[in-house]
């Protein structure tokens, strides 16, 4: 019993000093906040409410009264840029490297912000030059990544090899599924210009990257079929489904003329009958239709779509199955169909789109890099609306 009184003794002691290390705070906050200049505030205010031109005045009459504060400067020459006005950016971002006693890691500072300055008026050989004076400093990370992002808009794929495995080296996150991707991009240019052997090469470095690419392991196949070993490219292409079923769909038309070349069409079509039992896809529905028709006839084709419209009904789906129709459709019955197909083609071709998950960039075909946001490996290998019926 005497202990709980003593501690309700000790309750308002413990709050005396709690208040009193508040005011200290307080005190200190106030003393510090009026030396701040009052457009400074003014400044702050309007970017609160999302008014940078006004925003840009106030911070532009603070640096006139003090033009040695090098933190109004960043904020200015950052607020040029954001708005657009990247020449005006430059300048502010020069000036400050310009003054003699500026802090070396301010100075760093100064001239990452001068690259993106650079960067985002699109002076991308200046913006080079300017991030690579800064690889053995404190912004050394961030200069890596902003030359990554060069390299690629420029397609400079073996110098953003290097930056992205140096990125990964000094522990800035795993780059290997970006690595590969620009050994398959090295490798697609050696294989438009006729050099499978150098393509393998290539794809051989892309795959020690990451085991799991899909791209090159179709790459893989093209090469090989390219110096003419047509089974070997199959089988490299049966390796899709292994790592990952959906992709299936990308690598079904090249299957499909591969058996025929070999001389065994029906296996390539089980092949991908079975492929569309797993992972249903438009695209594949496509090659195996077409297929189907060659090999089996127009009443087999329309079970086969029949088929996967009761299992996943789609307007795409409804689109082949209209095709099918009219194929051996009665003349009197030929017009009408005509109509409906035609009428669902329309609504079709908004679906038939592929859709980056990332920044959401629709696009007609299929690819490896998002043409919006520049993100490798972001768009599924279905169709938006395939993708719907699936959520």
């Amino acid at each position: 019993m005497e202990f709980e009184i003593w501690m309700l003794l000790g309750i308002p002691f413990f709050f005396g000093l709690g208040w009193i290390a508040a005011r200290v705070d307080i005190n200190e906050l106030v003393s510090e906040s009026r030396s701040l200049p009052r457009g400074y505030f003014k400044g702050l205010n309007y970017l609160l409410n999302d008014q940078p031109d006004k925003a840009i005045d106030s911070f532009i009459e603070i640096v006139k009264l003090d033009p040695e504060s090098a933190d109004m400067h960043f904020a200015l020459g950052n607020l040029f840029r954001r708005r657009g006005e990247t020449e005006r950016a430059i300048r502010v971002h020069q000036n400050l490297l310009a003054r003699p006693d500026l802090p070396s890691e301010q100075k760093a500072h100064a001239q990452y912000e001068l690259g993106m300055d650079y960067l985002k008026a699109g002076l991308l050989d200046r913006a080079e030059e300017t991030f690579n004076l800064l690889v053995d400093t404190s912004y050394a990370v961030q200069a890596r990544k902003a030359l990554l992002e060069i390299y690629q808009r420029e397609k400079e794929w073996r110098r953003a090899i290097d930056v992205a495995a140096g990125l990964q080296e000094s522990g800035a996150g795993a780059r290997q599924k970006e690595i590969a991707q620009f050994y398959c991009e090295l490798a697609q240019d050696a294989l438009v210009h006729l050099q499978p052997s150098d393509a393998m090469q290539l794809l051989d470095k892309a795959l020690l990257a990451d085991r799991s690419s899909v791209r090159a392991t179709i790459l893989t196949g093209d090469a090989l079929l390219a110096q003419g070993d047509t089974e070997g490219a199959l089988n490299t292409w049966r390796r899709v489904e292994h790592q990952s079923v959906p992709h299936v769909a990308l690598v079904a038309a090249r299957l499909m003329d591969g058996y025929r070349k070999v001389g065994r069409p029906q296996e390539g079509v089980n092949l991908l009958r079975a492929y569309l039992a797993e992972a249903s896809s438009i695209d594949l529905i496509e090659v195996v239709f077409k297929a189907v028709i060659e090999l089996d006839g127009v009443e087999a084709a329309k079970q086969l779509v029949i088929d996967e419209l009761r299992r996943n009904p789609t307007l795409l789906g409804l689109d082949k199955l209209l095709e099918a129709r009219l194929m051996d459709a009665p003349a009197h019955v030929w017009e009408e169909l005509t109509m409906v197909k035609n009428l669902v083609q329309r609504y079709t071709q908004k679906l038939a789109r592929y859709q980056c998950s990332h920044c959401g960039f629709k696009a007609r075909q299929f690819y490896w890099q998002c043409p919006g946001c520049s993100r490798w490996e972001t768009y599924p290998p279905r169709r938006t609306e395939e993708l719907n019926v699936m959520n």
